[in-house]
């Protein structure tokens, strides 16, 4: 499955943005989805997740504050991002996997399909 990640820009503090992740290839409602994001000099971070079935898993500093959602008609995960922080300045990077369980969601390295980054940065 071939991924394309978009939506990403400079937003202020506060403020929201909406990431899209199309799949291409195959169908996505087979594929648990997910999104992870890099910054200079540390590991890739996960911080969403969604399930076949549509539930959502969140790193703790995103909790409350971002949104993971999906359309299997349009083949397409979204990340709806508010509140917006400094801190979440990254590339964010949408992965799929279709055999991945639960407790590896937040693992990157079991992931078998990633897509190209869109840069997201938030100003103070």
């Amino acid at each position: 499955v071939q991924l394309q990640a978009s939506g990403g820009g400079l937003v202020q503090a506060g403020g929201s943005m909406r990431l899209s992740c199309a799949a291409s290839g195959r169908t996505s409602r087979n594929y648990v989805m997910a999104w992870f994001r890099l910054t200079p000099g540390k590991e890739r971070e996960f911080v969403a997740a969604i399930s076949r079935g549509g539930h959502g898993t969140y790193r703790d500093s995103v909790e409350g504050r971002f949104t993971i959602s999906r359309d299997n008609a349009k083949n397409t995960v979204y990340l709806q991002m508010n509140s917006l922080k400094p801190e979440d300045t990254a590339v964010y990077l949408c992965a799929a996997d279709s055999t991945i369980i639960t407790s590896s969601y937040t693992d990157s390295a079991q992931y078998d399909y990633w897509g190209q980054g869109t840069l997201v940065t938030v100003s103070s």
